[in-house]
């Protein structure tokens, strides 16, 4: 974890911010929930356990701030709510998401499956894709037999 936020402070100072106590303890929360994909919320109730004097308002700055830095995603998942996860160092994309609409599940998907048709699509029309991400809806596992009668027509 340490090398994580080590790396992380770096990405900050590179571009002119510091890895100040409040921003480490939201990016410590982040990093101890990685598989969560929590809200602001979430993510401010969990700080508050560690820092009990950080507001609110500077969780959702520091969220934002580490999200127009791309060292967190933020992402929705069709509930209205905006979620944080962070992105890997190792990866050149963000990861993607299969999403349960029966019981609200995130499963991840970690393989990067869409690199051919970024090449394709360089080839073909000679566009660069920065960054992408792809989220699948549908039932999971847990839930192919709950899925309702409308559903299984599909």
């Amino acid at each position: 974890m340490e090398a994580r936020i080590e790396h992380i402070k770096q990405q900050l100072q590179s571009q002119g911010y510091k890895l100040t106590p409040q921003r480490e303890a939201t990016v410590r929360v982040l990093l101890e929930n990685e598989e969560d994909h929590l809200s602001a919320e979430d993510v401010f109730m969990l700080v508050k356990d560690k820092a009990p004097e950080i507001g609110l308002a500077t969780v959702y700055r520091t969220l934002e701030l580490l999200s127009d830095l791309h060292i967190v995603e933020k992402m929705n998942f069709g509930d209205g709510v905006a979620r944080y996860d962070l992105r890997h160092e190792s990866s050149k994309h963000h990861h993607h998401h299969l999403i349960c609409v029966v019981c609200g599940s995130v499963d991840e998907i970690m393989d990067d499956w869409l690199l051919p048709l970024e090449e394709r699509l360089a080839k073909e029309y000679h566009f660069k894709v920065l960054d992408h991400r792809l989220d699948f809806q549908g039932v999971c596992w847990r839930c192919k037999d709950k899925e309702p009668e409308d559903m299984n027509k599909k």
